[in-house]
């Protein structure tokens, strides 16, 4: 098939998935706010992708063994039982073929029970992996998708009848045939469809700020530029997962040789993020997603350093700060002397990454504006970062990029192991296009910003390379406008024919005046 094939089909499916979540949500419209309504839609493709991932795997392996006809679909559920330790073993989990996707919405009209019968699935795909090392990534994927809940309909019929056309929409979706011929990241694509449906509500519903595709590529190509594998990819405030699995797009999933971490503090994004690294086909043993709080409970002291670190942090989140007297002697902090005011934890998500970034890895952080200039135990923080030549560039990005927030925000790039003692500072603030309400950066623009990343050099208006101890000199602050120097783009003014063109109005105003004395001296006379 032609890339030009490839592609259309690509928008084909892409369409078709955003028109069935409008059809869905026209459905449930007044009934389901946008948060809950996002909690329905992707844990059901969830539960129809993990199924159609689960019997593609059991089907390829039983084919290729010399039963051409397998269909692990429909089997018993007493002959698949068989295969649940081995297969759990392998794709860490296991679903009965009765409990499979298509054969519980094959008999959902008829089920008078249906919400129980779901929610018994989803338990027993849970507890499939209880006891094997796949418990922890599989445990409560499924508790934000309440099937008894009353948002659903006031009786068991009304949301059994929701239910129905809930199963029946997702199953209806045409993603290409098998599931292994999917040319989308179909629940990807949805997430983020959603969440540009939901955008203004997301942060305050879902206790995260989305990161836009583009701009997660950006960050995932900046840290492994001349790099065509890395060891781990990290993101301590990961969200759902989507910078983490931008690796498997630049790099292809198995060259990121020992696997994807991450953290989020909110549980529903947590679940949401375990439940994309299944649907990416990111399989149980190559991630590992916690949940907790990083700055002060970090889950992966026993797998750092990390070669790649991607993250967009939560802007000036509060935290403990000098409150925690342990805090100042934590390994994380401690180099800096300060930490980062209780009110801005930006920096001290930064001190912990540059801490448990590998000695030959790169870390791409979005920034707030204000932490690259505000003084006081920021500015010394940034001290502590030039003098030890752990920055490697800043870039401005344009405003309005992100969900949540229209200001114009930073990516600060972090190295340990640098070939100069310098910042390269890029002004990308006028690189975008309008789409719809927000600005998006093209694949142009993308590339152009890694162009001007990579040859580290200056070009008038757009990029400098500042050494450190200009930097100091200049308090370290770290703002992009303070040394790319702003295009003049007002227009040239020509003095000498500005000047007789004065000279010349000058001229017709004592015409007119005279003008206007004759007509005055006139109609005195006249009176």
């Amino acid at each position: 098939m032609s890339t030009v094939d490839t592609g259309v089909r690509k928008e084909l499916q892409r369409a078709e998935l955003h028109k069935t979540i409008w059809r869905i949500a026209n459905d449930l419209r007044g009934s389901v706010d946008g948060w809950d309504f996002k909690s329905y839609v992707l844990g059901l493709l969830f539960y129809r992708f993990i199924s159609e991932n689960l019997t593609s795997y059991l089907n390829t392996v039983e084919r290729a063994a010399g039963v051409a006809e397998f269909d692990y679909a429909q089997l018993s559920d007493a002959e698949a039982e068989f295969g649940r330790v081995e297969t759990t073993n392998e794709k860490g989990f296991y679903i009965l073929p009765s409990e499979l996707f298509a054969n519980v919405r094959a008999r959902a009209a008829a089920d008078e029970n249906l919400n129980e019968t779901l929610e018994r699935v989803f338990r027993n795909i849970e507890g499939s992996a209880v006891g094997s090392d796949s418990e922890d990534d599989l445990k409560g994927l499924f508790d934000d998708l309440d099937v008894n809940s009353g948002k659903l309909g006031g009786t068991v019929a009304k949301r059994n009848e929701k239910l129905v056309k809930l199963l029946d929409a997702i199953g209806d979706l045409d993603l290409g045939g098998e599931f292994s011929d999917n040319t989308i990241d179909a629940f990807g694509d949805a997430y983020e469809y959603l969440m540009q449906m939901y955008a203004s509500s997301a942060g305050k519903s879902g206790g995260e700020y989305y990161t836009p595709q583009e701009v997660s590529e950006l960050l995932a190509r900046i840290t492994v530029v001349g790099k065509t594998a890395v060891n781990k990819v990290y993101d301590p405030a990961c969200g759902s997962g989507s910078l983490l699995l931008k690796f498997a797009k630049v790099l292809g999933k198995d060259n990121v040789r020992q696997g994807f971490y991450g953290q989020e503090i909110n549980l529903t994004t947590y679940n949401l993020a375990r439940i994309n690294m299944f649907l990416h086909d990111i399989n149980y043993e190559k991630f590992d997603i916690a949940h907790g709080d990083t700055l002060l409970d970090p889950a992966h002291w026993d797998d750092e350093p990390f070669e790649a670190i991607v993250s967009n942090p939560p802007y000036s989140i509060k935290w403990e700060g000098d409150a925690n007297p342990l805090l100042i002697n934590d390994p994380r902090y401690a180099p800096a002397g300060v930490l980062a005011p209780k009110s801005k934890a930006d920096l001290a998500f930064t001190m912990h990454m540059l801490s448990w970034l590998a000695v030959d890895g790169t870390a791409a952080i979005v920034e707030f504006p204000g932490v690259l200039y505000r003084g006081g135990a920021e500015g010394k923080i940034r001290k502590y970062l030039v003098d030890n030549n752990y920055v490697e560039a800043v870039i401005q990005l344009p405003p309005d990029l992100f969900f949540g927030t229209t200001i114009a925000t930073c990516i600060i790039v972090l190295k340990k192991s640098k070939a100069d003692n310098a910042v390269l500072f890029i002004n990308a603030s006028a690189m975008f296009v309008r789409e719809g309400n927000k600005n998006k950066l093209s694949d142009g623009q993308q590339a152009h910003i890694l162009d001007l990343f990579t040859k580290r050099a200056d070009v008038p208006h757009v990029a400098a390379v500042i050494p450190n101890d200009a930097l100091a000199e200049n308090g370290y602050n770290l703002s992009v406008t303070s040394y790319v120097e702003a295009e003049d783009t007002t227009e040239a003014v020509d003095i000498v024919a500005l000047n007789a063109e004065i000279a010349e109005i000058v001229a017709r105003q004592q015409v007119l005046r005279e003008q206007i004395d004759a007509i005055v001296a006139d109609l005195e006379d006249a009176s």
